[in-house]
């Protein structure tokens, strides 16, 4: 078995998760997180539009983890990430975080905004 050493350029990646938690670059969050080129901090949930547009010219795509099942998201919410031009995937949140770390690091411009597994 071949194994490669794996480097992040701008953004972490998703060390683990829990039961409302997720670490992430070494550093523990609890509750809903957003992470992405700009850093990590917490995310107010589905009602938190406002910082996930502001992602708007610095990612291509948004992994929007859904908790530890996947579910639909506000069709609003949907709306407005799609028009501002903000690619969306819907996911539970454990698939969003391997996603996510997947893509990081292979460099693509990518974000998560994750809900807690509880």
């Amino acid at each position: 078995m071949r194994l490669n050493e794996v480097t992040y350029t701008d953004a972490t990646p998703v060390d683990s998760y829990g039961p409302n938690f997720f670490r992430i670059g070494g550093e523990l969050h609890q509750g809903a997180v957003l992470t992405g080129p700009k850093g990590t901090g917490p995310w107010g949930g589905y009602a938190d539009s406002a910082s996930l547009l502001a992602l708007t010219g610095e990612v291509d795509v948004l992994f929007l983890g859904t908790g530890a099942e996947i579910a639909y998201i506000p069709a609003t919410l949907r709306e407005m990430l799609e028009e501002a031009g903000l690619g969306i995937e819907v996911m539970n949140s454990p698939a969003a975080c391997r996603t996510y770390n997947v893509l990081l690091s292979e460099g693509r411009r990518i974000a998560l905004a994750a809900l807690p597994v509880v």
